[in-house]
């Protein structure tokens, strides 16, 4: 396939917005080449301990962004990449974004964010809450106990569970918290949906955020009544997220001169609807068709899969019609800590001689299956699926004086692939089929981690063909909106690329791994589903610790007092 641009070519922009950067790429619609590509990453990354702007505190399990940073990625990531491909801007007819969810933020009814208004720049409710965000554990509790002793129809559509991370836990924090803030937010929006106004100066709502994020269901969000329930101020919450809504693959508008300036793209190109960073990976990895499951695994992991009929299964994300694509039921699972373990690990506990993936992968991959004598659980970023708990926190069990680094690192490994295999037998006892996995994600690089995933799970396992699966994906539905193909299906088809059974699992290490993973069920019953809450003491009295030092004079002092913005 030839990567060159040509003078008669069409071309989009594809623009994922992760945890930490944005990226750009830049894509032929004829056949999906990918041409030109660049990274950009925020400025102020993740506030996670410290408020940029001026230094303070921030409290336990905090995790905000700023919104600036968003645009900054229009203004370097898509001219970089533009130039990198050798297109001409005025070839390209559209642009796609997807995003990180849920990450939400408040703003006027211009779209103007809290943050930026001089007044509110040292409130730290008025910034973005990032995905992983989860202080708002609490609210998600008495949002969960308050449906299930109304019977609201919506909660199983949801596996039981709302979690911490979505719209309505972090909106009555915010609330709960801050009231002046609270009532100061006309609009409460997904970021996906914030940066597509940004771009086409229309707001738009999309079906896939609105769905799994916004509690969407039946054409209706929660009742006036069940929000009142849980505080007589939050009646009036979906005013601020209710949008004019529309499917994925849409046009939302036509860029904006001043998003033209930004991105040195043609004024009045299309712009597609906003979407996850998940759910548009499907359509690059070629796995819109029922029981093929993308799991695009990074710093965390989303399991994304479409199914032919409605089902509820315990401990999901939700699922949604047309949530992933026209006409079929989207399903979301996930678990919050993936790659983002690994790392800690090496970062952070691997000695000398040890702190690389490349080192301890290298030692592991020599492991028999068991050999370590170790089991862990993967909850070092609470639980996202099935439990739907951000109080967890990480388990290893079986350490003795002999258990070395390569040991600890493959159990972690191992984790991860236990919890996906918890989350497709949840699908598959509900009716939901899983029938082949599809990875995306940067850590697809690892292959003794996918083998183990493909032993663990007794599927097997292929491997996205793009290094940049979200922002192929986003340039995919832009190729929509811009009218080249009719759905996202057509456009997948042809600009969408997978490797397929790049690996399969191995009968004698899956029946290995079968005595393994039923020692992590016993585990992850045990301390997630009621046989002994020590995991929940902690965080309580971690946090505890943790205020009363932030309230001490020694706590004040700790904090850093350089502005780091």
């Amino acid at each position: 396939m030839s990567v060159s641009a040509g003078p008669g070519d069409r071309y989009v922009v594809g623009v994922d917005y992760g945890t930490l950067s944005g990226r750009a790429l830049v894509v032929r619609v004829g056949d999906g080449a990918e041409l030109g590509t660049a990274v950009h990453e925020y400025r102020h990354a993740v506030m996670d301990t410290v408020l940029a702007v001026d230094g303070q505190a921030l409290p336990a399990d905090w995790a905000l962004q700023d919104p600036d940073d968003y645009r900054e990625v229009l203004r370097q990531a898509v001219p970089a990449a533009l130039a990198a491909s050798g297109v001409d801007p005025q070839q390209v007819v559209g642009i796609g974004i997807d995003f990180t969810a849920c990450t939400v933020l408040p703003t006027l009814a211009d779209g103007t964010p809290l943050c930026e208004l001089p007044d509110l720049r040292t409130r730290p409710h008025a910034w973005v809450k990032l995905w992983k965000h989860h202080a708002a554990q609490p609210q998600a509790d008495r949002i969960n106990e308050l449906a299930h002793a109304r019977n609201e129809p919506w909660i199983g559509r949801y596996g039981g569970k709302i979690s911490a991370e979505w719209q309505y836990a972090k909106g009555l924090q915010l609330l709960e918290e801050d009231p002046e803030v609270y009532d100061r937010a006309e609009r409460w929006i997904e970021a996906a949906d914030w940066i597509v106004w940004q771009l086409c100066g229309v707001e738009t709502r999309n079906v896939c955020t609105a769905g799994y994020k916004g509690i969407r269901q039946d054409g209706r969000y929660p009742s006036r009544e069940y929000l009142a329930a849980l505080n007589p101020g939050f009646a009036d919450f979906v005013a601020k997220i209710d949008g004019p809504l529309a499917p994925l693959g849409d046009r939302a508008g036509g860029l904006t001169a001043e998003a033209a300036a930004w991105t040195g793209l043609p004024e009045g190109i299309a712009v597609a609807v906003g979407n996850v960073d998940a759910h548009v990976t499907s359509a690059a990895a070629q796995a819109l068709e029922p029981g093929r499951l993308v799991a695009i695994m990074g710093t965390s992991t989303c399991h994304v899969v479409n199914g032919t009929e409605l089902a509820e299964v315990a401990g999901m994300c939700g699922v949604v019609d047309g949530g992933i694509s026209s006409g079929h039921w989207g399903y979301e699972a996930g678990q919050s800590g993936v790659g983002d373990i690994f790392g800690w690990y090496v970062q952070h506990a691997a000695p000398a001689g040890y702190a690389s993936h490349e080192a301890l992968t290298a030692a592991a991959a020599a492991q028999p299956v068991g050999a370590h004598g170790l089991v862990a659980l993967d909850w070092w970023n609470g639980n996202r699926s099935l439990l739907v708990n951000h109080d967890l926190s990480g388990v290893i069990v079986g350490l003795t004086l002999a258990t070395r680094p390569p040991d600890v690192y493959r159990a972690l490994l191992e984790s991860t692939a236990f919890g996906t295999r918890m989350i497709i037998e949840a699908f598959a006892d509900a009716g939901v089929p899983v029938d082949e996995i599809i990875v995306a994600g940067g850590l697809t690089n690892n292959a003794l981690l996918m083998q183990i995933y493909a032993d663990v799970t007794q599927r097997p396992l292929g491997i996205i063909g793009s290094t940049q699966g979200p922002a192929l994906g986003s340039a995919i539905h832009a190729a929509v909106a811009a009218g080249a193909y009719p759905d996202v299906p057509a456009a997948s088809a042809v600009m969408g690329r997978v490797d397929r059974d790049v690996y399969r699992p191995d009968p004698q290490r899956a029946l290995a791994y079968d005595a393994l993973y039923a020692e992590y069920r016993r585990l992850h019953d045990h301390f997630g589903r009621g046989g002994d809450e020590v995991l929940l003491r902690l965080r309580t009295i971690r946090n505890a610790a943790r205020r009363a030092a932030d309230h001490s004079p020694a706590g004040e002092a700790a904090v850093p007092l350089e502005v780091l913005a």
